[in-house]
């Protein structure tokens, strides 16, 4: 028996409400705790983040894929590893269920539970390190997954917590946490009005790797054998 539509679009809620969660939260704590070092809290805040990725692929890779990224659900999509009906119902719960993250991540704190952001994170070489952020994710994820899937939580955890450092943008590289993030006025957000560049960014980056990946990796068909885009029909529940 295979693992049921409801269990795999419960999984990814779960999972990316915990991973918005741990982005907002140990971004508050970070910040509370530095003392204004902002370095100081953007280190707390990537070690947290790639370690949550980490924890959270490991527990629901083998019931939903852990995509938890709306890019990475589509490339699935478009790669044929997942239909595009059950692709939109994973989506449209990340963004949901992203915009819980913040929530649960606010009432930790003692936060309004909604509040816009007013960080701004404009300009080209944001978008254009958004479109990095996820080129590289998206290239990790399809490359280990169809060569090392066993690699791939330690890789994609290891991978966010460098892009943060790396890019100009700190690495959203994720609609649904880009989208959850706006409506945290904290270390961790970005203001409403920088986020449909972002998002288009992240697309774009995605589409690209997976273009890319296909060619340097062929055989796209290739189930991963633990984790990640692991969602053959022969799995068990």
């Amino acid at each position: 028996m295979k693992i049921s539509l409801a269990r795999r679009v419960v999984a990814e809620f779960f999972g990316t409400a915990f991973l918005v969660a741990a982005v907002i939260g140990s971004g508050v704590m970070g910040d509370r705790l530095a003392n204004g070092n902002v370095a100081l809290a953007l280190l707390a805040n990537s070690i947290a983040t790639g370690a949550a990725l980490v924890a959270l692929i490991f527990t629901f890779g083998q019931i939903s894929g852990v995509h938890l990224n709306p890019v990475v659900t589509l490339m699935d999509a478009f790669e044929q590893g997942l239909p595009w009906r059950e692709a939109l119902h994973h989506v449209i719960g990340q963004i949901f269920v992203g915009i819980s993250g913040a929530i649960v991540a606010h009432l930790m704190f003692a936060l309004p539970l909604i509040s816009f952001s007013r960080h701004a994170r404009s300009g080209s070489p944001q978008v254009f390190s958004e479109f990095v952020a996820t080129f590289g994710l998206v290239s990790v994820i399809w490359g280990c997954s169809r060569l090392r899937s066993n690699a791939v939580p330690f890789a994609v955890g290891a991978y966010i917590t460098a892009a943060y450092w790396f890019t100009a943008s700190t690495s959203f590289a994720n609609p649904a946490v880009t989208i959850a993030r706006c409506l945290s006025d904290t270390f961790a957000g970005i203001q409403p009005s920088d986020v449909s560049w972002f998002v288009v960014a992240q697309f774009l980056g995605g589409m690209a790797a997976t273009l890319l990946l296909r060619w340097l990796v062929p055989n796209p068909q290739a189930p991963a054998k633990e984790v990640l885009l692991a969602h053959d029909s022969e799995r068990n529940s």
